[in-house]
């Protein structure tokens, strides 16, 4: 039986087309999976069904009856809750005001801030994490907390329907298989789960059905058992891929660009010694909170530094004495893994996200030439597709995905020798993961130096000539990646050991 059916549902923002005549069917206790490329249409359709947009044409029934939500709170009431792909909290509220708000437990007039806490704790026992106090500052939090708490949001609503944005873009595994775990309980309970994700493999582990959009349009719908990863991701790129890792070049025996000796972070990183060559890709796995991020925020000067040396290229400095003006100076570049917090000024036009690091490339005695950054700025979303109508489109209307393709689009038009790459796909569409890759590989093959964060293992595996794993704030040797394995990778990212 259908629980929630969308009719020929379209969208326009101006002259671009989010939806065009799309339609879907959602059953009672299922979990549906609707996948595509970025920009395809996805997060459009999720807003429309959770009140926050309202559809040009279409018509949308739940349970039989007409189903036109004109406010987020309005679905909520109707029982369907949204979680999030861009993380939409309030980092000054705590995590328990985050969960419960417009659903906390009141008396005449007045929050009952133990009965809050009671059903808090109650929510964020399935996500064993003893940092996610309800009282915590959601500031406090790390991005994979932080996304917890958007998912637990949506599961305190008690809703019917559940929409899921990409719900593990930040989530180590272990926090997926609870997610996971939850989930098949709620299918159990009749609730039903439209599930946005990347991961093909997540798809197949949890959803049932699947719909693929592709420019606007469903293209696809049916069993998951009856379809193969192959002509899943024909139908969301329109062409069929072979191989989704670039060859992976030999690595040129380049000198050491980047020496890092005994650098200390507290508390996050204890201990961390490598060297970054020239002409190759080195990759750092580990766990979720390991202390990878706060590694490479120490080197590129954005965390405190208790000790340590850099050697960049002949020069030894004190990493204490870091700042990211400094390291940009010395040819350094950083992309980090919050784009919507870092990575972006949301609401500058593509173009001066594009350039915003070397402005120097399109002005003259400290003018900007607007002609100039614009056509630099074009070059760059042909070279990585990202789909904007033009340059002085702002940033924050773009796809996730699109939006984090601008954030490499300013890396490379930095020029950087060094680039420090923080989870560089993290929410992006397999279509547009083959692109970065290939650019990623690019710049190896350019004699550049790429340190990549990532808690993808094909990733590393596919990308990267050397590896080395964090485990509880120290770096692991580093070693040939044809050195390790999974298992291998997973054991010093637990036990600490190689």
């Amino acid at each position: 039986m259908s629980l929630l059916r969308l009719s020929k549902i379209s969208k326009r923002f101006g002259p671009t087309v989010a939806l065009d005549g799309v339609d879907l069917e959602l059953r009672q206790g299922e979990v549906h999976a609707l996948i595509g490329e970025n920009g395809a249409g996805k997060t459009t359709l999720m807003n429309i069904l959770a009140g926050i947009l309202q559809p040009d044409q279409g018509r949308m029934e739940l349970e039989g009856h007409p189903y036109t939500p004109f406010s987020p709170l309005d679905a909520r009431r109707q029982a369907i809750a949204l979680i999030h792909q861009e993380l939409s909290l309030f980092p000054h509220l705590s995590v328990s005001e985050n969960i419960l708000m417009g659903m906390e437990s009141s008396r005449w007039g007045w929050v009952n801030g133990e009965d809050c806490r009671r059903r808090t704790l109650q929510v964020l026992e399935d996500f064993h994490h003893p940092e996610m106090r309800p009282d915590r500052a959601v500031a406090e939090l790390p991005i994979a907390a932080r996304q917890i708490v958007e998912i637990c949001r949506a599961i305190a609503a008690q809703a019917r329907i559940i929409l899921m944005d990409e719900p593990t873009s930040s989530l180590q595994r272990p926090d997926v298989k609870r997610l996971f775990e939850l989930i098949q309980r709620m299918r159990e309970q009749r609730i039903s789960v439209i599930y946005i994700s990347h991961f093909l493999e997540e798809v197949r582990e949890i959803a049932d059905r699947y719909t693929v959009l592709r420019d606007g349009q469903g293209v696809g719908t049916g069993e998951l058992g009856s379809v193969s990863d192959e002509n899943l991701v024909a139908q969301m790129v329109g062409r069929p891929v072979k191989n989704l890792f670039p060859p992976r070049q030999q690595s040129k025996t380049g000198g050491t660009v980047l020496r890092v000796e005994d650098l200390a972070a507290p508390p996050s990183v204890k201990h961390a010694s490598f060297e970054l060559r020239r002409g190759e890709i080195l990759g750092i796995g580990g766990l979720i909170g390991s202390g990878r991020t706060q590694m490479v925020r120490a080197i590129f000067g954005l965390a405190p530094v208790e000790s340590g040396i850099l050697v960049v290229g002949n020069k030894a400095v004190s990493a204490r004495r870091g700042s990211p003006l400094l390291r940009i100076v010395q040819g350094m570049g950083y992309l980090s893994e919050d784009r919507k917090g870092e990575g972006l000024a949301v609401a500058l036009s593509v173009a001066d996200n594009v350039t915003l690091s070397r402005l120097s490339s399109c002005s003259r005695w400290g003018w900007l030439a607007l002609d100039c950054q614009r056509q630099e700025a074009q070059a760059w979303i042909r070279r990585l597709n990202i789909k904007a109508r033009t340059p002085s489109q702002p940033t924050w209307t773009l796809s996730g995905g699109n939006q984090q393709k601008v954030v490499l689009a300013r890396l490379l038009h930095q020029d950087a020798d060094i680039l420090l790459l923080d989870e560089p796909t993290r929410g992006i569409d397999i279509g547009s993961k083959i692109q970065i890759y290939e650019a990623i590989t690019q710049c190896a093959s350019e004699d550049k130096a790429v340190l990549m964060v990532s808690s993808y293992l094909p990733e590393l595996f596919g990308l990267c000539h050397r590896l080395a794993v964090m485990s509880r704030g120290r770096l692991s040797a580093t070693r040939s990646v044809d050195e390790w394995t999974p298992e291998t990778v997973m054991q010093a990212a637990i036990g600490g050991g190689e």
